[in-house]
């Protein structure tokens, strides 16, 4: 199968461990896009910390964010789609989250909300409450109030727990979230869940995506490592799990390929694409 359309999952997956780009990937992918086929980031990242990515290539491309909540194109910093959480189910959620972790050592929130731009201001797109941690990345936030927090539609609820793993969290809290009121998931190990829009996942974005293009389902690659990637890599055509890929995350891929540091998409998309080329 050559596919018309990949998708793959930053971090982990596109990215080596020292968070670049390889060369080698980035002559793999336009040479597959050279052949005629489209190409998507599709991760967890909200649109606004996607442009470290697009400056180590020489394309701007479509871009699912914020686990498929939100459509960005980056070519011309515009918002395709974007898909809410409504304020009371923020709320609701929210209360949920207190319960279950006060025995854990509680639990902080941040939200996402997409904006116009991915040069809005941080401040006013990612806030969180008192007592969140914040990673390198994210210093430049608005902190407010819980309340607050929830009072306006966001793109991503975020649950942060320090004295947990990921895991954990979600077996604790998951069973209590309605899948009609919101969908739960996480892409890292650390205490961080990353709940969304009932339904909504990189799935979603990726199928959209193919619908404006006129792609077959069967003719969709992706590639990614955690379970925020499984329903992606199921709806695919040909899903395919990084050899550094969470174990639930390979159990449910088409193929298993390398790991990000041993050049894993590349050595698929040249698998597919250097073929072509060949018979050309």
């Amino acid at each position: 199968m050559t596919p018309r359309l990949i998708a793959s999952d930053i971090d982990g997956t596109f990215l080596n461990s020292k968070d670049r780009v390889t060369p080698r990937l980035r002559d793999a992918v336009m040479n597959a896009i050279n052949s005629g086929a489209k190409f998507a980031l599709a991760t967890g990242r909200p649109h606004r910390w996607i442009f470290p990515v697009l400056d180590q290539l020489p394309i701007r491309p479509m871009c699912v964010c914020s686990n498929g909540a939100v459509i960005y194109d980056s070519a011309d910093d515009k918002i395709i789609t974007a898909h809410n959480l409504p304020p009371e189910t923020l709320a609701d959620i929210a209360e949920t989250a207190q319960e279950v972790f006060e025995p854990f050592g509680g639990v902080a929130f941040g939200v996402e909300r997409a904006g116009q731009s991915a040069f809005d201001a941080e401040e006013e797109s990612f806030l969180t409450s008192p007592g969140y941690r914040t990673d390198l990345w994210t210093e430049d936030h608005g902190v407010v109030p819980v309340h607050e927090l929830v009072s306006q539609p966001a793109v991503k609820l975020i649950l942060r727990n320090s004295n947990m793993v990921a895991q954990e969290m979600f077996d604790a809290i998951a069973p209590k979230i309605d899948p009609d009121d919101a969908h739960v998931t996480f892409s890292m190990s650390a205490g961080l869940l990353e709940v969304s829009a009932p339904g909504v996942t990189k799935a979603t974005g990726v199928s959209t995506l193919a619908a404006m293009y006129g792609i077959e389902q069967k003719d969709v690659a992706a590639f990614g490592d955690m379970p925020n990637d499984i329903e992606m890599l199921a709806w695919a055509g040909t899903g395919v799990a990084m050899g550094n890929a969470a174990p639930q995350v390979r159990d449910g891929a088409d193929t298993v390929t390398a790991t990000n540091d041993e050049y894993g998409v590349a050595v698929m998309v040249e698998g597919w694409f250097n073929s072509v080329n060949m018979q050309e």
